[in-house]
């Protein structure tokens, strides 16, 4: 029953596009020492293991978007989005997260973003 309690909003919450996402409140703004590439190549090694594989789209000549997956809904738009804009010898970092006020959510997204921030 617990589980149907907590599934339900996910069930509820529908599609959402990247552009609804893109409009939504970041849920992380963070600055990194990595380039835009490392700090990508990073995040998607983090969610090899939880997520199908996360689509790459370039921002402009310095930057790069990532489009994760949603974990437990197929084709159902995406899970997140995030943001990497090259700044000096770094990363201007934006995590676009669904679901972003329900505090259920899963957090592999949010533990991939935060350890690559300086980890290896």
């Amino acid at each position: 029953m617990k589980w149907l309690v907590a599934a339900l909003p996910l069930v509820l919450g529908g599609c959402v596009s990247v552009t609804e996402l893109e409009q939504s409140h970041a849920t992380m703004d963070v600055m990194s020492g990595k380039s835009p590439r490392e700090y990508a190549d990073c995040v998607k090694h983090r969610l090899d293991d939880s997520r199908d594989p996360l689509q790459e789209q370039a921002l402009g000549d310095h930057g790069l978007r990532l489009i994760v997956p949603q974990k437990l809904s197929a084709g159902a738009g995406p899970a997140a989005l995030l943001d990497i804009d090259k700044r000096g010898s770094g990363s201007s970092i934006k995590v676009y997260e669904r679901l972003n006020n329900f505090p259920l959510r899963l957090g592999d997204v949010r533990t991939a973003a935060t350890e690559c921030i300086s980890g290896a």
